[in-house]
């Protein structure tokens, strides 16, 4: 399963940075990672939903580390060219 397209929804809060979907094989999409702003710097967020007790769960995530790592660094980079592209334009 290859990433063939990430799209970034740039956010100006204060740890949201963006929204992204990440699209596999151009045939199938998962909306709703978050680049969030943590103590250690930027970070790759899967989708989740607030369960009864007040926690959230990820309803989509990779299964293995090598393919976290690689997802991580695409949408990552993907901001990183959406944060240019925007200061570009200004």
């Amino acid at each position: 399963m290859k990433i063939t397209e990430v799209r970034m929804f740039p956010k100006n809060e204060e740890k949201l940075k963006a929204y992204a979907a990440v699209t596999f094989d151009g045939c199938f999409v998962v909306h709703n990672l978050r680049i969030v702003k943590g103590e250690k710097g930027l970070m790759v967020c899967m989708p989740s939903r607030k369960k009864n007790d007040g926690t959230f769960k990820d309803i989509a995530h990779p299964i293995t580390n090598d393919f976290r790592g690689e997802l991580e660094a695409l949408v990552l980079k993907a901001y990183e060219e959406k944060l240019k592209e925007t200061e570009m334009q200004a």
